[in-house]
């Protein structure tokens, strides 16, 4: 597995999640910035290893840091918390997103289709679409700022997955139309973390 195929995450700046996010995801008063991001992807931390073999599956079929999709897990769906005992479980947005990396048909690429039929909420087929999707977006950032850094190019990719590439204007302002205006800062925290507390190798558990 190359994991700076499309940038390095562990190189990509953040300032972390608002405090606004961080209230409304965990209901209390947590720090801002990179600290409460950190704080939110600690919490998830038991939930996600139930998924980080099917994560690393994913991850490798398509050359994307494992701890990026994580972080992006997080943020979406509180690895699946936010989503469980949903009706029908999986379902988040008011029913018009799917799964732990939330999926909406809208951001599918062109002759794709979010197949929720064939899918679980929490499975690797879902992983792998979400993830799919992931790097469309990455392939359409680069074309529409080729003069950015790859580093650069994958954070604006992480603000497109939320809200389309459309919605992506300039580097400074990336999170300008993101949920919190803040959606990029936080997965990019949250993947740094996770690479360093889940999927970070070591002698004694390499991949």
């Amino acid at each position: 597995m190359c994991l700076d195929t499309f940038g390095d995450i562990l190189k990509v700046e953040t300032t972390g999640a608002s405090k606004e996010t961080a209230v409304a995801y965990y209901d209390r008063n947590l720090h801002k910035g990179v600290t409460a991001s950190e704080i939110m992807a600690k919490e998830d931390l038991d939930s996600m290893k139930k998924y980080k073999t099917a994560i690393k599956n994913v991850a490798e079929r398509w050359d994307v840091n494992p701890a990026l999709i994580a972080g992006i897990i997080s943020r979406e769906s509180e690895a699946g918390h936010s989503i469980k005992n949903t009706k029908p479980p999986g379902w988040g947005d008011k029913g018009n997103a799917f799964g732990l990396m939330q999926v909406i048909s809208l951001h599918c690429p062109p002759n794709d289709i979010m197949n929720t039929k064939h899918q679980t909420w929490d499975g690797g087929e879902h992983l792998y679409q979400a993830t799919k999707i992931l790097v469309y977006f990455i392939g359409r950032i680069q074309k529409k700022f080729p003069s950015w850094t790859a580093e650069e190019q994958l954070k604006g990719a992480i603000a497109a997955y939320n809200k389309g590439d459309g919605a992506v204007h300039s580097y400074d302002h990336v999170d300008e139309n993101t949920t919190g205006k803040d959606y990029s800062d936080d997965v990019v925290a949250k993947a740094q973390w996770y690479w360093d507390n889940l999927f970070k190798p070591s002698s004694f558990w390499p991949w």
